[in-house]
């Protein structure tokens, strides 16, 4: 495996954990099911996603 390709799955696995490709899979998703829709902002859609995680009790409670 070559240096680039190294660093590319490094980027992939972070993002990935890190939350940050989620909002690349909303967008494509929406794009694909209608491409007219409009589409959240980076910044709305993860206030979306914390207010979902937060209201959720199975996600456990967050404490700060």
């Amino acid at each position: 495996m070559s240096l680039r390709g190294a660093l590319a799955r490094a980027r992939y696995f972070v993002r990935e954990f890190s939350g940050e490709a989620a909002y690349d899979r909303y967008v494509a998703h929406a794009r694909s099911h209608d491409p007219d829709a409009e589409v959240l902002t980076r910044r709305a859609f993860e206030r979306a996603r914390t207010d979902s995680r937060e209201a959720d009790p199975r996600e456990g409670f967050r404490c700060c």
